[in-house]
């Protein structure tokens, strides 16, 4: 029985954090699609509809001016739709009858409320959790004699002149960077003075291999609200930087097919996350937003920055390329990134 009752109440947390994971992103995706919603509204475009998500419609409601507000079926995305935007029509109240300037607005405003809410987020995580930096809670002297000069209250803030962050694996990354090295140079805060001090580490093995340790438990350090609000957009444009980083590495061969993922992996790593902590959850939400505002800016086919690249043109050339052409461009791309996604998350599924 009680196996039984640990059974149901695994699965029921499973679920739990699948939901979760599925609301995360469709709130991601929302506010993407509520970001080309606020700049058409504001520069006077005719909107056809705003969706929450895909397929059959759950519920709809036209307002007075035509809009309508529906939730469909599948809650892995949703849209606005303008009217006249996947025609080749350019008269009256049509997407493409609209100044390239206030086209390149909207187009641009979706990943721009990605990453407005990613600093809002932010705001969150500095507060709650902070950036990645740690201090020193507890210290086994017993199995590392070689710390002597470290003590409990230090707040680490660089191991061998790398600063302790969220993007470099924080606390865990002390593992790695203290791996090849005899001799570890700790570079900590004590009582308000910054100091740098010399420690070594003891190798053990954990679950059969071995592993470096400094013999340490450590803290997270919580910013202050104040702190939060100065460093959340830096702390925002880093995250973006990495996000850039991490496709440069991609694009050159350093990062494979196993280490991105579609939709459903997508949900899988933030419904691992949610099932650890909520801590974990802080972190990923603001780092999902801005990999979401990045990634549909890329000049891809089918992507808001595309579309960009095509009204770029159309207004340095004063007329625009085909407009069948470019339909059919954005079609093609959106059936081959479909198709990447979805090759994509099958390898994960099946092969990683």
């Amino acid at each position: 029985m009680n196996n039984l009752l640990l059974s149901i109440t695994g699965a029921l947390n499973s679920i739990g954090s699948i939901l979760v994971a599925i609301l995360v992103l469709l709130l991601m995706i929302t506010i993407h699609e509520f970001g080309h919603y606020t700049a058409g509204k504001l520069l006077k475009f005719k909107i056809n509809e705003f969706s929450v998500g895909f397929g059959k419609a759950l519920y709809s409601k036209t307002k007075k001016n035509g809009e309508v507000f529906s939730i469909r079926l599948i809650p892995l995305g949703g849209y606005c739709a303008f009217e006249g935007e996947d025609t080749t029509s350019e008269e009256g109240a049509s997407f493409n009858a609209q100044a390239p300037w206030k086209r390149l607005i909207v187009l641009f405003f979706g990943a721009f409320f990605n990453f407005l809410s990613a600093i809002i987020f932010n705001i969150a995580l500095l507060a709650v959790i902070g950036n990645g930096m740690v201090s020193v809670t507890k210290i086994d002297y017993e199995s590392n004699p070689n710390i002597s000069q470290l003590e409990v209250g230090d707040q680490i803030r660089k191991v061998n002149g790398k600063e302790l962050s969220f993007f470099n694996g924080g606390v865990s990354g002390i593992t790695q960077y203290i791996k090849d090295e005899t001799d570890i140079t700790l570079t900590i805060v004590r009582n308000g003075e910054t100091k740098e001090i010399v420690v070594q580490k003891y190798e053990t093995m954990i679950d059969g291999k071995e592993a470096y340790l400094l013999g340490i438990n450590t803290k997270y350090d919580k910013l202050s609200v104040g702190e939060s609000f100065l460093q959340c957009v830096p702390f925002t444009f880093k995250m973006a930087w990495e996000c850039l980083a991490s496709l440069g590495k991609l694009v050159v061969g350093q990062y494979g097919l196993q280490d991105i993922g579609g939709p459903i992996t997508t949900i899988g790593a933030i419904a691992d996350a949610s099932a650890v902590s909520m801590m974990n959850l802080l972190l990923l939400i603001p780092l999902f937003a801005v990999n979401l505002a990045v990634f549909n800016l890329l000049p891809i086919p089918a992507l808001d920055g595309a579309k960009m690249i095509f009204v770029l043109i159309e207004w340095i050339r004063r007329k625009p390329i085909n407009r069948e052409l470019e339909n059919k461009i954005h079609t093609v791309g959106l059936f081959v990134l479909f198709g990447f996604v979805i090759l994509v998350d099958l390898l994960h599924l099946f092969v990683y």
